[in-house]
């Protein structure tokens, strides 16, 4: 998934250059680039984990997208409170408390998986996501600072490299350990302590593979610590909990916010169901456990296509960029409703690629000409990913309403990517003042 670009991003053609401001250590942007490739792989391995929860505790859809709310409602929960905590003690140690977070939530699988309980699997999630979302809070504003202004745009492009790098990687590495496991027999087929002794054995693979993360992670805290004295410079300025939320009243920022919330929405919702939706008899017909690496299509796409995508957004208006890609994800998704086989399957992994340049486009252009408000407007938008909350819940609603129908509950995230379309129309054109 897209994270929120630091607001040097924006579109404005003339930004501030202001070369006193980064600050100085040396070598310590590798390590930032590290922290957007783990929690972005972490966000995506949600995809993995819900054809799994789903079958072991025969949750109807509405129950199974919980994961996606408890994960991304800690954007909401946690953004504003996260933010204050790294002004407080500090870009390195901010890290380290987000990392040791993020590990906690790791390993609160084992209990949840030795308990085959469902409620802490979700409470895992969010504690999980509390972490993410504070080492966000320090990774987006740090690696602009790990230099001069003029070459902030370069560095953000390459850590939003690395972060879908880690979104491709993670799901296929995780679908090999998680989904692979999956027995003969299903959980609707057992009761008693037949069923719990199934859960139990069956949840291993992902405690185990959470584990393994809670490892890595503990690693990363450890060396980001010996960095903690590195930064000469840094500052922070106070700022209300709530500033920005008045940026709403401006139409362009208000409907940039809202296709924020949408976009994460959609994007999350397809991949929420990707693996279920291939392995439909319509589709593919194979096992979650054979075609679960396919989900790192779908998010390769997007990584491959932001790359593409920066070159057209030189030549063409970002905001009919935005339109096309949009109207694009739309038609892939009918085709993929409608169709059978791998075209079915395809066309809806195809669906990535045109996600591509969508989360930093809608940004850079709900956030043009608001000069020194830029901050706060950023702030805002990082609350508006908690779409992924949401949307992929009402995407759970409509399935169960439908019998399980995912192609038709696709109605969702079309809707979604309509009202999107319609933001990069409105926003074609540079805005004024």
């Amino acid at each position: 998934m897209a994270l929120a670009p630091d607001v040097a991003t924006s579109t404005d053609p003339n930004p501030i250059e202001d070369e006193g401001t980064h600050v100085n250590a040396p070598g310590l942007q590798y390590f930032v680039f590290g922290l957007f490739f783990i929690f972005g792989g972490i966000t995506s391995l949600n995809d993995v984990i819900i054809p799994k929860l789903k079958e072991l505790f025969t949750l109807s859809w509405t129950e199974a997208m919980l994961v996606q709310f408890c994960f991304f409602a800690a954007y909401a929960i946690i953004g504003i409170p996260g933010a204050k905590l790294v002004k407080k003690i500090g870009y390195m140690r901010g890290a380290v408390a987000g990392l040791l977070t993020m590990m906690t939530g790791c390993l609160l699988f084992i209990p949840a998986s030795q308990t085959a309980t469902y409620a802490i699997f979700l409470f895992a999630l969010f504690i999980l996501a509390s972490g993410v979302v504070i080492v966000q809070v320090v990774a987006n504003p740090l690696i602009s600072l790990l230099g001069p202004a003029s070459t902030t745009h370069s560095r953000l492009t390459f850590a939003q490299a690395f972060n879908s790098l880690g979104t491709t990687i993670f799901p296929i590495v995780g679908a090999a350990i998680i989904l692979g496991s999956l027995a003969t027999v299903s959980a609707d087929q057992l009761s008693g302590a037949e069923l719990q002794a199934y859960r139990q054995a069956e949840s291993e693979a992902i405690w185990q593979g959470y584990l393994g993360l809670a490892a890595l992670i503990a690693l990363v805290a450890f060396v980001v610590w010996t960095f903690r004295n590195r930064l000469q410079g840094e500052k922070h300025e106070a700022s209300e909990g709530l500033a920005g939320l008045d940026l709403l009243k401006r139409s362009r920022f208000g409907y940039g916010a809202l296709c924020i919330f949408l976009y994460v929405g959609a994007e999350v919702s397809i991949g929420s169901v990707i693996i279920n939706y291939l392995s439909e008899e319509r589709v593919l017909g194979q096992p979650e456990s054979v075609i679960g690496w396919m989900i790192g299509l779908y998010w390769g796409g997007a990584m491959v296509g932001r790359f593409i995508g920066s070159y057209f957004l030189r030549i063409f208006s970002p905001g009919k960029i935005l339109a096309f890609n949009a109207t694009g994800a739309i038609l892939l998704i009918l085709i993929s409703a409608n169709g059978e086989g791998e075209v079915a399957a395809y066309s809806l992994l195809a669906v990535g690629l045109m996600n591509s340049i969508m989360f930093p486009t809608i940004f850079s252009l709900a956030c043009e000409k608001l000069g020194p408000r830029a901050a706060d407007g950023s702030g805002i938008i990082n609350v508006a990913i908690c779409g992924g909350a949401i949307v992929p819940l009402l995407y759970g609603v409509v399935a169960d309403a439908t019998g399980g129908n995912l192609a038709a509950a696709m109605v969702i995230p079309v809707v979604c990517y309509a009202i999107i379309a319609g933001f990069g129309v409105f926003a074609r054109r540079p805005a004024i003042g």
